[in-house]
């Protein structure tokens, strides 16, 4: 590769993260505190959350586009409130579906022969306020506050990737001498534009 290639190469290269990392400030996450950690794993303490969820009867990889679809137009506007504000300067106020906010993580979690995805709400919702959704396929459910097992990697979305985290973490698990709680969930805070090697994914784990 010559030189003007290789500076073109780098300019896309920059261009691209400093995208991906403007795409991604301002998105409110999931709270949490970290009550243990050891290299890429964490014990953490979330608080209550309330999430978005959908149920698809797909593989691994095909599970999370399809339900995307689906919890991506709920927040854009399908549920049954008819305001739209904008935070914007100024701020302008129209008759219309109102936009969530889209919060990280999306998670995926396995359930019999179904993959649950959900997305996290906005902090700002209770269970009394947050929009309905119109879509029957889009639930809206409140986790209470839980203990979760955590390991942390970047790279692809790929079954393989998760898989060989997740038992990576389940050892974790036993060494520590924890009970598991619930099913493995599969986390993803990063849009599928930013470039795999700078992506934030982990497999959580509910524990005792």
């Amino acid at each position: 590769m010559n030189k003007s290639k290789t500076i073109l190469f780098l300019l896309i290269l920059l261009l691209s993260v400093v995208l991906s990392s403007c795409a991604s400030v301002g998105i409110e996450k999931a709270k949490y505190t970290v009550i243990e950690r050891a290299g890429k794993f964490e014990i953490r303490q979330y608080q209550a959350q309330i999430i978005a969820e959908t149920s698809v009867g797909s593989d691994f990889d095909d599970a999370g586009n399809i339900a995307f679809r689906r919890l991506y137009n709920y927040i854009s506007g399908n549920n049954r409130k008819k305001e739209s504000i904008a935070m914007t300067a100024p701020v302008n106020q129209k008759a219309g579906p109102e936009k969530i906010s889209m919060a990280a993580p999306v998670n995926q979690q396995k359930a019999e022969n179904e993959w649950l995805i959900s997305f996290l709400m906005p902090s700002k919702y209770t269970m009394a306020t947050i929009p309905e959704p119109l879509d029957p396929n889009v639930t809206l459910r409140e986790i209470p506050p839980r203990k979760i097992a955590a390991i942390r990697y970047s790279g692809t979305w790929s079954k393989k990737r998760y898989e060989a985290n997740k038992s990576r973490l389940e050892q974790f698990i036993a060494d520590k001498g924890l009970k598991i709680t619930g099913e493995a969930i599969f986390a993803r805070y990063n849009s599928p534009y930013q470039l795999w090697f700078l992506r934030r994914n982990e497999v959580l784990v509910p524990v005792e």
